[in-house]
């Protein structure tokens, strides 16, 4: 089974750089489910987009939907 967290955001780029790496903690208590993370950006103008995809080089399990 495959759960998703959903983390809506604008100007939120010190909070994922927080926010991610505790809930990937979390996932790893969570046994016989693929986690995921999608991070729902409103266009930030702070730079969150560009936060996640980092976060994402380090996490393969988080995708971002935004505007751009």
């Amino acid at each position: 089974m495959k759960a998703v967290v959903i983390i809506p955001t604008y100007n939120e780029r010190e909070n994922v750089e927080e926010i991610i790496p505790i809930t990937e903690g979390v996932f790893e208590q969570v046994k016989n489910y693929e986690m995921a993370i999608l991070v729902a950006d409103d266009n930030s103008p702070d730079g969150t987009a560009e936060t996640v995809r980092k976060l994402a080089d380090k996490y393969k399990n988080i995708e971002i939907s935004s505007g751009e």
